[in-house]
């Protein structure tokens, strides 16, 4: 099981560094600017229905909060997973 695990860690490992290998001066943005880019590109004269309450003041911020986000979602989400998996375990304890 030990040799398994280790052996996926490093997949993932090699799966993380491979891009940045090949290509090393690539510039990794999300989707959304290239979206904007696309949108402007197809329609000039477009403008957006609805802008943002509250701008970041740096793209580290942005990035913070949204590891944030995620991190407090995907916890939601496997305490209820978890919860889930103990209330079964615990009543066929119990049976």
């Amino acid at each position: 099981m030990f040799k398994k695990n280790m052996i996926l860690i490093l997949l993932v490992i090699i799966l993380a560094i491979i891009p940045l290998v090949i290509n090393q001066d690539a510039e990794f943005g999300g989707a959304d600017g290239q979206a904007e880019e696309f949108i402007t590109v197809i329609s000039p004269d477009y403008e957006p229905w609805f802008s943002s309450i509250w701008e970041p003041p740096s793209g580290e911020i942005e990035s913070l909060l949204f590891a944030l986000q995620a991190a407090i979602g995907s916890g939601f989400i496997f305490y209820f997973f978890g919860y889930g998996k103990g209330k079964k375990v615990g009543n066929k304890a119990v049976k």
